[in-house]
């Protein structure tokens, strides 16, 4: 009873930061793309309405996943997973792949244009989960669970390097990793592994140009102040334009044009010049939250599927966080990361709202539900 009550007094107080980043979302998303937006399409709120539409859209899909058994889920997973890369693939098909900025990440499919490589994180989660709470338990399945494990990321991540999203795919591999080490605590598979990985993420960044100058404006942007370096040098102006209590909001000057991507993945640039030190401080704090209760709420479950399932999630949301905060303090290479619930994008909004509503079934089934998937599979 007490684990039960622990799951669920945290989803709660989950869910309410959940909404708070929302809310945040929405008040920056328009002041900080209503410039671009009148400019662009005749009205300020052109972007507002748009997040609009993806956020009913998501709590819609979140509302219909409530009511789909979790083992369901898990069940098919592999065949969610493939239609996640079969989709993604889609974005490297002439005609139906749309390029932007030099990369092949959206799809136009029946005239709607869509991320779905957003799907495919989500999906991937879902997934690796699923195998290692089948797999993990018993020495005789580990050796299966490794190989799905790295059949899977090997796929992944070749695809998305051919769009190319190395960003995407470093944290897809990271949270991975980490879900590993916990089912499998095995020193010697992460030396393994880094000792390997290592040398192709140097080589992977060698190899592509456009990388290797991310890499050098990201350790000296006023080289080349007005090429690699201009995002990463506009952005620490607007975050030094903030001070300790803003400019107050809608009063940004770096969203005139100055900054590119300021709703997207620079919207932590405006909120810091907009809200200055104590807002970004409340921003970060947060997401620090979000991956404590997370936490919390996973370590509650009973089921290892939830448990792996929710770690994966608050795990994937906390390294977009800390990439994106990285990023626009100059601390990180550029990567094309926004922050989670809070960047423009409804392909990621309504992906992540999805993604909680089979997190809340969880939380529901807790205690109640028998899972025949995994009868020998009970933390207590």
């Amino acid at each position: 009873m007490e684990k039960r009550e622990r799951v669920a007094k945290s989803f709660k107080t989950f869910l309410g930061l959940i909404i708070f980043l929302l809310v945040v979302s929405f008040i920056f998303v328009y002041s900080s793309s209503s410039v671009y937006a009148l400019e662009r399409f005749g009205t300020a709120s052109y972007f507002i309405q748009k997040q609009l539409v993806g956020l009913v859209l998501g709590i819609i899909i979140a509302f219909v996943l409530l009511f789909i058994p979790s083992n369901v889920v898990a069940v098919a997973s592999p065949f969610l997973l493939f239609i996640a890369l079969t989709l993604t693939g889609f974005t490297l098909v002439p005609g139906l792949g749309i390029k932007i900025h030099g990369a092949s990440r959206w799809v136009n499919l029946f005239g709607f244009a869509f991320q779905p490589s957003e799907l495919l994180k989500y999906s991937f989660i879902i997934y690796v989960a699923h195998v290692i709470a089948r797999y993990s338990r018993h020495r005789s399945t580990n050796t299966r669970a490794h190989v799905l494990l790295l059949f899977v990321v090997g796929i992944t991540s070749a695809l998305l390097l051919i769009q190319p999203d190395f960003g995407l795919m470093v944290t897809l591999c990271g949270t991975a990793l980490l879900l590993w080490f916990v089912a499998f605590v095995n020193w010697r598979y992460i030396i393994l592994l880094g000792s390997t990985g290592i040398p192709v993420f140097a080589y992977l960044i060698y190899k592509e140009p456009y990388r290797l100058r991310r890499l050098l404006a990201y350790l000296d942007p006023w080289q080349d102040p007005q090429g690699a370096g201009f995002q990463v040098i506009q952005s620490l102006i607007a975050i030094g334009s903030g001070g300790f209590w803003g400019v107050g909001i809608s009063y940004s000057r770096q969203k005139f044009f100055y900054l590119p991507m300021q709703h997207t993945d620079f919207i932590v640039s405006i909120i810091a010049e907009e809200s200055g030190f104590i807002g970004i401080s409340i921003l970060i704090l947060a997401f620090i939250l979000l991956l404590y209760f997370g936490m919390r709420m996973a370590w509650g479950f009973r089921n290892l599927f939830s448990v792996y399932l929710v770690l994966g999630y608050i795990w994937l949301l906390s390294l977009q966080a800390i990439i994106n905060f990285c990023v626009v303090a100059g601390l990180f290479p550029t990567k094309g990361i926004g922050l989670p619930f809070v960047s423009y994008g409804n392909s990621s909004l309504v992906c992540s709202l999805a993604m909680l509503g089979i997190i809340a079934r969880c939380v529901q089934e807790e205690g109640q539900v028998s899972y025949s998937l995994y009868p020998n599979l009970q933390l207590e």
